[in-house]
Formats: C-alpha cells, sequence, structure tokens
C-alpha cells in the first residue's frame, strides 16, 4: 500500500515537472526590434513578431533570430586601380535594414558577409572605371551609383540598403606631393594673375589721373588764352578810343596832340633801353623840360575834351 501511493506521488511530479519543461519550451518572448523565424521539423513555417508567443515544444523551434534595426557595416580598406592606372586605398561604411525575416535567413547564407562582399565588389568596379581627378571630387555621385547597385542586388535577401559612403580615399605618397606641387603653382599662377591685374589697374588709373591733369591744364591754358586775348583786345580798344581823341585833337588845330605822341614814343624807347639785358649803364641827354611839356599837353587834351563832352550834354 504504501509501495503504490509512492508511486503515485512519484508520478504526480514528474508529470508537473514535464508540465512546467513544456511550457517553458513552448513560450517565447521576441525583444522589440527583433523577429525570430519558427521552424516545424526544420521547415519554415512562420515568422514571431516582438512580443509574447507560444509553440508546441519539440516540434517547433527557433529557427533564426533577426535584428529589424538599421546596421552599419565596416567596409574594409581596399586598393583600387583607377581608370588611369592610379592606385588608391579607399575604405566606407555600408547602412542596410532587413525588411522580410524570412527571406534574409533562407535566401542567404551568412548576410552580413554577403552584404560586405558585394559592396566590395562593387567598389572597385564603380572607381575602376573612373579618373582619379573625377574619383577625388565626385563622392556623391560614387556613393549613389553604389547604392543603387547594392540595394539592387540585395533586394532578394529582403533587405533595403539605405546608404553607402565612402570614408576615405588615399592616394599613393608619390601622387599625393606631385598634387601638392601642382596645387602650388596653381596658386602661385593665380597670384600672379592678379598681381599683374593690380599692376595693370594702377597704371590705367594714373593714366586717366594725367590725361584728366592734361585736359584740366589744357582747359586752364584756354581760359588763360581768352582772358588775355580779352584783355588786349580791351587795351586795343582803349588804345583807339585813345587815338581817335588824339587824331580829332590834332584835327582841331590843338599842339599839344603833337607833343603827345613824341612824349609818348621818347618814354617808350626810353623803357626798351632800360629794359635790354646787353646794356647796364646808359649816359643820354635828356630834356626833362620837352617831357614835362609833353606831359602838360596831355593834360590840356583831357580838358579839351572833357570840355566838349560837357557841352554836348
Amino acid at each position: 500500500m504504501l509501495l503504490g501511493s509512492f508511486s503515485v506521488e512519484v508520478f504526480v511530479i514528474v508529470f508537473v515537472g514535464l508540465c512546467v519543461l513544456l511550457v517553458f519550451k513552448g513560450i517565447k518572448a521576441v525583444p522589440q526590434g527583433y523577429q525570430y523565424t519558427v521552424e516545424r521539423f526544420g521547415k519554415y513555417t512562420t515568422t514571431m513578431e516582438p512580443g509574447l508567443h507560444f509553440i508546441v515544444p519539440f516540434v517547433d523551434a527557433v529557427g533564426a533570430k533577426l535584428s529589424m534595426m538599421e546596421t552599419v557595416l565596416d567596409v574594409p580598406s581596399q586598393e583600387v586601380i583607377t581608370k588611369d592606372n592610379a592606385l588608391v586605398q579607399v575604405d566606407g561604411v555600408v547602412f542596410y535594414q532587413i525588411l522580410n525575416a524570412a527571406r534574409a535567413a533562407y535566401e542567404v547564407r551568412d548576410l552580413e558577409r554577403a552584404v560586405l562582399n558585394l559592396t566590395m565588389t562593387n567598389l572597385r568596379t564603380v572607381m575602376g572605371s573612373m579618373d582619379l581627378d573625377e574619383l577625388l571630387s565626385e563622392r556623391d555621385k560614387i556613393n549613389a551609383r553604389l547604392l543603387t547597385i547594392v540595394d539592387e542586388a540585395t533586394e532578394p535577401w529582403g533587405i533595403k540598403v539605405t546608404r553607402i559612403e565612402i570614408k576615405d580615399i588615399t592616394p599613393p605618397r608619390d601622387l599625393v606631393d606631385s598634387m601638392a606641387r601642382q596645387m602650388k603653382a596653381e596658386r602661385e599662377k593665380r597670384a600672379t594673375v592678379t598681381e599683374a591685374g593690380g599692376h595693370r589697374e594702377a597704371a590705367i588709373l594714373r593714366a586717366e589721373g594725367e590725361k584728366q591733369a592734361q585736359i584740366l591744364e589744357s582747359e586752364g591754358r584756354k581760359e588763360a588764352a581768352f582772358r588775355d586775348a580779352e584783355a588786349r583786345e580791351r587795351e586795343a580798344e582803349a588804345e583807339a578810343r585813345a587815338t581817335q581823341m588824339v587824331s580829332d585833337a590834332i584835327a582841331g588845330g590843338n599842339v599839344q596832340a603833337i607833343n603827345y605822341f613824341v612824349a609818348q614814343k621818347y618814354i617808350e624807347t626810353l623803357a626798351e633801353f632800360a629794359h635790354s639785358p646787353n646794356q647796364k649803364i646808359l649816359f643820354m641827354p635828356l630834356e626833362a623840360s620837352n617831357v614835362i611839356g609833353a606831359l602838360g599837353g596831355v593834360a590840356e587834351i583831357a580838358r579839351d575834351a572833357f570840355d566838349k563832352k560837357g557841352k554836348i550834354g
């Protein structure tokens, strides 16, 4: 009797333990950002989303545990020969995301390695078809071409390649030195051209200034000549009026007018002798009374002219 009771207790304990084991084997919790594939006797049946799930123990099993978050892969540095036979070192980075867990798990073996190798081979293909100058200046174009090619090739694997970025392009050392010399020569050339342009502008400004100065000087000479001519014209008019007055006086029988002309020529001759550069000392007999008489004649002429004007008025 005791043996039977002991057997029942053992059976119950084993049964309860087996049930607990089955529950633990059948309950699966999928974390956020992941998806698990379920296989029944090795064949894919369904995909478990994030949350709590129950499967049939010993019949169903979890196949692949895949992250649905965006994944980053570093593309190791590799040598690439460009179209113009320049050898450069290139590395990069790839961003991709799994969209279909079943295809990512069963369409390709070792997904990360497949994406990495596909990117490296296409990187050599794309960059090998470009010249070095184009390679260094058009990274955006390289990234876009690589993204299109790799994304199209990986579409059957249930993933989406979101970005491919070239990190570093390292030309050989001798090529870098040559490019530095070329850049220095180009900068020196631009500096020389700029300096020559500055000298040219300065010369043009100086020429313009000299031209303007000559124009102003010419205008000044023109104005001075005009004023000199006007002064000579007025002087000639005054001389003509004086001559007319003297002529009228002579015509009226005034002897003093003749004395005025004689005295005027006399004084002009003395002035010419005085200003002569070859004569330092001048000895001449001068009759001061005749000069004074001539000046008196001038006074008489002026008085007669004023008297006539008064009578006419």
